[in-house]
């Protein structure tokens, strides 16, 4: 795969979420408009699908053997897929429905960081026009079902991700097409030093993503086509093209880790957009790091 190539023509609306389980050698990820949660089982190749009642945007997996932590549009869950087992968890966002959740993802030491943004998804699937104020926020959620708010003012908040050191967190607006930086705190997992990183790239707008092991960010491009690797001193370190145009997230996976898997949406132009909305996935020269885990136990 030195070319990206769709290994599941999903036909999301939205695809999003997407995480690697490394121990069921597994792929999840979600369609945020037809409000499921896909699984591909990279052995086989078979791909199960789950229906939810609201947009499902983001997935975290937990110290819990079979055990998901699922931000919902309204709130977060647990959810055991070999029985689908739904509980309510949190509700970090209490401005639903003029705003949803979105981009998430556990952070190095086990608490959820989620964004939300202005709710664009109508109850039946379909878009809805974003007007008005920004609504989005940044939310840390501990073990206990505790939020702490972070900031406030967001368009729409987008990728989650921490530098190897897990000193220095990388968070987005996609709206103002900027990536920032903070100082992370190890002990408390306070943010501080907020400053821009990676900011007016002309190649669409700054959606998911995730780090590699020489400490380069991810960065898929909604609307560009493209991720972008992205140096620890904000600039173009390599530009992967993509065969469709709203590229929405990726991570790494597979036993080294070389195995970058991209999510897509319709809506956007390129030479396969009939494949727009499909699961990608491309072999790359540099390993990513393992995915992050929200641990009820520390």
């Amino acid at each position: 795969m030195s070319e990206p190539q769709c290994i599941v023509p999903a036909g999301d609306r939205c695809g999003e979420g997407v995480v690697w389980h490394a121990a069921e050698r597994a792929v999840y990820w979600t369609d945020i408009n037809r409000f499921l949660i896909h699984r591909l089982d990279t052995e086989s190749g078979s791909v199960r699908s789950w229906f939810f009642d609201e947009p499902v945007t983001a997935i975290g997996i937990t110290d819990r053997a079979g055990t998901f932590l699922i931000a919902l549009g309204s709130r977060l869950i647990l959810w055991q897929p070999a029985k689908d087992a739904r509980a309510d968890f949190a509700r970090p966002e209490a401005n639903t429905p003029a705003a949803r959740l979105n981009d998430g993802r556990p952070d190095p030491f086990g608490d959820l960081i989620i964004g939300s943004m202005f709710n664009n998804v109508a109850p039946d699937g379909s878009a809805v026009d974003i007007s008005g104020p920004p609504l989005g926020a940044l939310y840390r959620v501990r073990s206990d079902g505790s939020i702490e708010t972070i900031k406030r003012d967001i368009g729409i908040t987008n990728t989650m991700a921490w530098d190897l050191e897990r000193g220095r967190f990388y968070t987005a607006d996609t709206l103002k097409n900027e990536i920032w930086a903070f100082d992370y705190d190890a002990a408390t997992g306070a943010l501080s030093s907020e400053r821009d990183h990676f900011t007016g790239f002309d190649r669409g707008s700054p959606d998911g993503s995730q780090i590699d092991a020489e400490g380069h960010l991810w960065n898929a491009r909604y609307g560009g086509g493209c991720v972008v690797r992205i140096s620890p001193e904000g600039t173009v370190s390599g530009v992967l093209d993509m065969p469709v145009g709203n590229v929405t997230n990726c991570t790494f996976g597979g036993d080294d880790l070389k195995t970058l898997y991209v999510t897509t949406a319709q809506g956007g132009s390129g030479p396969l957009e009939r494949l727009a909305g499909g699961l990608f996935a491309y072999r790359s020269p540099v390993p990513g790091l393992a995915e992050t885990i929200f641990r009820f136990d520390r």
